[in-house]
């Protein structure tokens, strides 16, 4: 009698691995409410419920573009840096990494997760911009938008990387939101970056939220002549940098 089994195939290794993932997340109501839930409660408070307009800017259609870049940012820092912080003081990395699994399922399987929320948030923040913000967006225009934000959020996988390498447990929660919060703020991504001081607008290049807001404010119409290269290259860049520190201090531990 044949007992020899077929070894399963990389696509569902990588499939299952991310599966579980999304599950894992989704049992945890601690990540998941908040995750969906703040970028639609923030956009519906600032962009529909207080009265005022900015200007010649569409609010609403300003803070779909920023609260989106806030929204997909989330699930990408706290998916990485409070995921793997845990899975380190448990360990359960040490389990995957003895395991005959393929290392980059462990990191695809937390990248994926991040887009599932991420789409997931962009489709609620969607659904209340056009719905109660009057926002009118072309079908086109929407796509790519939810392109532009999904891809910018390879930085701040990484960066989650970092932070999950450096500090475990609960710990990663708190830095994760000391780094979170602020950039969102001071990037320009809860209220318009115009209306800070000179000096904070020049120094909001400086965190890679501002340059992923820029482009999908850019997207909807309300920042003209924006320097998509310049952008895409300053977010690239701070990947390799991220990357390449999380993989030093991978190495370590």
């Amino acid at each position: 009698m044949n007992t020899s089994f077929a070894a399963p195939s990389p696509w569902r290794i990588h499939g299952l691995e991310a599966w579980y993932e999304l599950l894992r997340v989704l049992r945890t109501p601690a990540f998941a409410i908040p995750s969906l839930a703040f970028p639609v409660v923030f956009y519906v408070l600032f962009a529909v419920l207080l009265p005022g307009k900015w200007g010649d800017y569409d609010k609403s259609a300003y803070l779909l573009a920023t609260y989106g870049a806030f929204g997909v940012i989330g699930p990408a820092l706290f998916g990485f840096g409070v995921g793997l912080a845990i899975e380190r003081e448990r360990g359960w990395l040490e389990l995957k990494r003895v395991s005959p699994m393929p290392a980059m399922a462990y990191f695809l399987a937390k990248i994926a997760m991040s887009l599932v929320f991420g789409f997931a948030v962009l489709c609620l923040l969607s659904i209340a911009a056009v719905g109660f913000g009057g926002v009118r967006i072309a079908p086109g225009e929407w796509l790519l938008l939810v392109a532009v934000l999904l891809l910018g959020t390879a930085p701040f996988c990484a960066l989650g990387l970092l932070i999950g390498t450096l500090v475990k447990g609960q710990a990663a929660v708190a830095i994760v939101n000391l780094v979170y919060l602020p950039m969102s703020v001071l990037s320009g991504l809860w209220m318009p970056i115009f209306v800070f001081p000179p000096l904070i607008q020049k120094l909001a290049a400086a965190w890679p939220a501002w340059h992923l807001g820029q482009m999908a404010l850019g997207v909807v119409g309300q920042v003209r002549d924006v320097n998509y290269p310049l952008h895409v290259a300053v977010l690239m860049g701070m990947t390799a940098l991220f990357l390449a520190l999380a993989a030093l201090r991978l190495r370590r531990l």
